[in-house]
């Protein structure tokens, strides 16, 4: 028997090859095949006779009939059956099934990678936080949520490209410059003379301290020293944000988060992109003048209103540069891109894609795509945290890392949908129990690797383990998840939902707890004892592809 790493696959082209014989003219449908809701329904089922009733004018049934008798023999299907107005349901072979324990085996790190990316190149950007600060929770979980969605979609098979945009421009960073001047000058929030927007947090005395004290700090390939003297605002600025940069680069690399590539708002005004995107813009008829400002007229591109470009004063609005910004990201041949953000920055999206349209240079509508998390609630002893010291008036996601751990926190930053609110229990993301979902998938993969331990056999001869004897109940339960994976990591790349991993791992790891909690694995029959020590090694792997994917250990021992 042939060994499928992939039974959907496997199972869509067959579909495909039957469809180009049985309707030669509709062969580009896309051939959907889905697990069934009933375990009663088969394993797959196929829609397709139902979308080609009305092309084709015959019955969903008569075609499904059609599709049956055309499609090519595959010694993974075991039946094939009609059912309601047209649905073809599979049911594949026990021996099938049984084989993916030795491709799980021979894959590897690899088993779940798919091809559904082609190699296509697409960029992520995430995090992307302002330099004024330590990183708080929301950017850790656009972290998290960022850099779990490349992994995903490296795992789907393209070609990624993480990228951090550095806001280094702005009133924030004035206001930043404002309050390192100050504490350089020995006031102190305290102050009445602080200004009402200054940063109060004690990072701030620590940047001052540096920049008075002379020191250099590394920012990419820069190096910029302090010059000690408190009135040169332009010697602040520079070295304040070149220090909270370098600052936020050791909060993510704590979170084991890196990126390809840092781009800088002031860059897009030094070289000139901001100024050509505007000119571009009013040579394109969507602007006109209105208060001495400067508009966009978006409402061309779907907007409630239009925008302002240029205010009054002279200054552009926010929305302006991120325009420059992204058509870099066209010219650098990013076809897609995929922005995983705040959802504070849901008022951007048609602001940024309007300007993009108004441009005429080519960029489809809909570039670039989003992903927008909510607000994270941090809770401990059961009360809201909101403060910590070092920032001032936020908790950081150095707080969280310190106190739980990189492994708790990207699992709880990244194992719910974007959109939906987070809370996150400290309480709970500490806890040694069955409750905490890390605890609980970790736990699962450190048994198993216990177990093997124990066995002290070669794990290489688990290759020929006889899998014909895994038909137990709990066996075939873990059998369907390990089946399940490569779906998985189709599901979550094209929802562009990594979260569908962290769910996945801790229904794999329930039942690996259900088999070992009902089961023995060494056990005195030397086959039986082979066959079970194959599938749990197996579950061991896939359990550390997903992790890996979410940027977590596996830990062998607990």
């Amino acid at each position: 028997m042939s060994v499928v790493l992939n039974f959907k696959s496997h199972i869509a082209e067959l579909f495909s090859q039957a469809l180009s014989k049985v309707a030669p003219d509709h062969a580009d449908v896309a051939v959907l095949i889905e697990r069934p809701k009933l375990a009663s329904h088969g394993d797959y089922a196929c829609n397709l006779a139902m979308q080609l009733a009305k092309p084709l004018k015959k019955s969903p049934r008569e075609i499904a009939q059609l599709l049956i008798a055309a499609l090519p023999k595959s010694d993974v299907i075991e039946k094939i059956e009609i059912a309601g107005a047209g649905f073809i349901n599979l049911v594949l072979t026990e021996a099938a099934k049984q084989q993916i324990v030795h491709a799980v085996l021979y894959a590897g790190a690899g088993y779940g990678h798919i091809h559904l990316g082609t190699g296509r190149s697409v960029q992520v950007e995430f995090v992307s936080a302002n330099p004024t600060g330590p990183l708080h929770v929301g950017h850790g979980r656009g972290a998290a949520v960022g850099d779990c969605l490349c992994n995903v979609l490296h795992a789907a098979g393209w070609n990624v490209t993480r990228e951090f945009y550095y806001n280094d421009a702005g009133a924030q960073i004035d206001n930043l410059m404002r309050s390192v001047r100050l504490r350089c000058k020995g006031i102190t929030p305290e102050d009445p003379s602080w200004p009402e927007d200054g940063y109060r947090g004690d990072y701030i005395a620590d940047v001052a301290r540096a920049y008075m004290d002379r020191e250099t700090v590394e920012a990419d390939d820069q190096h910029i020293k302090g010059e000690g003297d408190p009135d040169d605002e332009e010697a602040i600025r520079r070295f304040a944000v070149a220090y909270l940069r370098r600052e936020q680069d050791l909060d993510l690399r704590a979170f084991n988060v890196e990126f390809d590539v840092f781009s800088l708002e002031s860059q897009l005004y030094r070289d000139g992109h901001v100024e050509n995107v505007v000119k571009q813009l009013i040579a394109s008829g969507h602007t006109f003048e209105k208060d001495n400002a400067l508009w966009l007229r978006t409402t061309d591109f779907g907007d409630d209103k239009d925008r302002v470009m240029k205010k009054s004063d002279g200054g552009y609005t926010y929305f302006v540069p991120d325009v420059a910004y992204h058509l870099e990201k066209w010219k650098r041949g990013f076809v897609r891109v995929v922005n995983e953000q705040g959802a504070d920055h849901h008022s951007t999206i048609t602001r940024v894609r309007a300007g993009l349209q108004a441009l005429n240079a080519g960029i489809p509508k809909g570039w670039p795509e989003y992903v927008l998390h909510q607000m994270v609630t941090v809770l401990k002893n059961g009360e809201e945290v909101k403060i910590s010291k070092r920032a001032g008036s936020y908790v950081t996601l150095r707080d969280l890392i310190d106190e739980v751990g990189c492994d708790a926190t990207r699992y709880f930053l990244a194992a719910r949908h974007p959109d939906s609110q987070l809370v996150f229990d400290i309480d709970l993301a500490k806890s040694k129990s069955n409750d905490n979902p890390v605890y609980y998938i970790q736990y699962a993969h450190a048994r198993i690797s216990t177990v093997l331990e124990i066995w002290g056999g070669e794990r290489l001869s688990l290759l020929n383990a006889d899998v014909s004897l895994l038909d137990g109940e709990y066996e075939i339960a873990l059998l369907q998840h390990l089946i399940d994976y490569p779906q998985v990591i189709e599901n979550a790349a094209l929802d562009l939902a990594p979260h569908h991993v962290a769910f996945y791992l801790k229904e794999l790891a329930a039942t690996f707890h259900s088999y070992y909690n009902a089961s023995r694995f060494l056990v005195d029959d030397e086959a039986t004892k082979c066959a079970r020590l194959a599938l749990i090694a197996a579950a061991a792997q896939v359990m550390k592809n997903g992790l890996a994917l979410l940027g977590i250990s596996a830990p062998e021992k607990m």
